[in-house]
């Protein structure tokens, strides 16, 4: 287990929903972590658990007016938020979203979100058409704006009836995310230009169906903003997504794997480091249809023929970079990302089965293997995506201090 957790000061705001019965399990990792918990409870919390159940577990008064004098006396909103080390949201329902967006300082809870100065994360949990919708989704991008981590809701059966995004993450993930958010980041690849490939490629069949895949761009978009975030200069090649640009990236749009091949080989001849992480068909229509085909017949019958490899060709370029390569693998992932280090002439290798529940395409959990050149092996278990980011980002950091100091590929002067 991390050890960054151990020892900090988290302040619990708990919202009001039917997913604030996690918060009694939360509380309990959070102490077997080695955290020290100070929950804090809006009104409408209170009744889907009580304080008194919290108060139990954490060793700790529960925090849930402000105009409560004996309360502010002892656990006044100011001293909770000042004396924290990171602030989980958990679950954060759409009403209070949207208060912390507004600035609010209405209750316990928003009243001590203002007054804090440590890392916040956002956990939203909710009914999955709410969580589409446009007020919430730019309520989010408020508060990411002002430098709130959010946790994406996982995806399954809600209590509502619904299915679909909108479950509160299981305790290990809201964890996970706690210690990325409590991890002393610096500009570690200031200077440096990093090009990351994101998304699906889509290969035309005629001018309505295509061939494509599931990526979301989950994955590769994280890489870019946990690139970005330490000072990278980044350049996202990304096929097509529904996903906004993180900060401090420059995104380049493509369709095709044709497309994706000029655009990552043009970026990549001023990069220090390349991270294909982009589903790139490896076929694609020999013809395209001008028209609509019709329906004719049972069956359609296609020729398809390879497109380039985009990750084997940056190895022949001229110049020297770090290469960064992912294996989506559905058997043998050790076996297959190994051999895939090797042709491709990589550095580093994140495998993945995507076959596994909660990781691989369209879901915002991850689970890898990281490979280097050496041999090196890291399980990473069950994660964000946010936080897998940070750990491949955490090699290529190590990769180019090894090429900067002569131990690995010298990565060229670029000005």
């Amino acid at each position: 287990m991390s050890t960054r957790i151990k020892g900090k000061r988290v302040l619990l705001c708990v919202g009001g929903g039917i997913a604030a019965y996690k918060s009694a399990e939360l509380v309990r990792a959070l102490i077997a972590a080695g955290a020290e918990v100070q929950v804090a409870m809006t009104s409408a919390a209170t009744h889907f658990i009580t304080p008194l159940t919290l108060q139990t577990l954490s060793g700790r008064q529960v925090a849930t007016s402000i105009l409560d004098a004996a309360e502010e006396a002892t656990i006044g909103h100011i001293a909770i938020a000042q004396s924290c080390d990171v602030v989980l949201v958990a679950p954060a329902t759409a009403d209070l979203i949207a208060r912390m967006a507004a600035g609010m300082g209405d209750d316990m809870v928003t009243t001590a979100l203002l007054a804090t100065t440590a890392p916040v994360v956002v956990a939203p949990a909710m009914n999955s058409v709410m969580f589409a919708h446009a007020a919430v989704r730019a309520n989010l991008a408020v508060l990411e704006s002002r430098g709130c981590k959010v946790v994406q809701p996982d995806h399954g059966e809600l209590a509502c009836g619904y299915e679909g995004p909108g479950r509160l993450p299981d305790a290990p993930v809201l964890l996970e995310a706690l210690e990325n958010a409590l991890s002393s980041r610096s500009f570690d690849l200031d200077g440096k230009t990093v090009v990351v490939s994101a998304g699906p490629t889509r290969e035309p069949i005629d001018p309505v169906r295509c061939i494509t895949n599931r990526s979301s761009g989950r994955m590769g978009y994280a890489v870019a903003a946990a690139a970005a975030r330490r000072g990278a200069r980044v350049v996202l090649i990304s096929g097509p997504t529904a996903l906004d640009c993180p900060e401090g990236c420059r995104r380049v749009d493509v369709e095709t794997a044709a497309q994706m091949a000029a655009e990552v080989e043009k970026a990549a001849t001023a990069a220090d480091v390349v991270v294909m992480v982009a589903a790139v068909a490896d076929y694609t229509p020999s013809t395209v249809a001008g028209q609509k085909i019709k329906k004719k017949g049972e069956k359609l019958e296609l020729t398809l023929e390879r497109t380039t490899d985009v990750l084997a060709s940056l190895s022949a370029l001229p110049g020297s970079r770090i290469l960064v390569g992912f294996a989506a693998e559905t058997e043998n992932l050790v076996e297959h990302a190994r051999d895939k280090l090797v042709r491709k002439g990589l550095d580093l290798i994140v495998a993945n089965d995507v076959s596994a529940a909660n990781q691989g395409f369209d879901v915002p959990t991850n689970a890898a293997v990281l490979i280097d050149r050496s041999g090196n092996q890291e399980e990473t278990g069950l994660v964000t995506k946010d936080a897998l980011a940070e750990r491949i980002v955490d090699r290529v950091v190590g990769l180019v201090e090894a090429a900067n100091s002569g131990r690995g590929r010298r990565l060229q002067v670029r000005k």
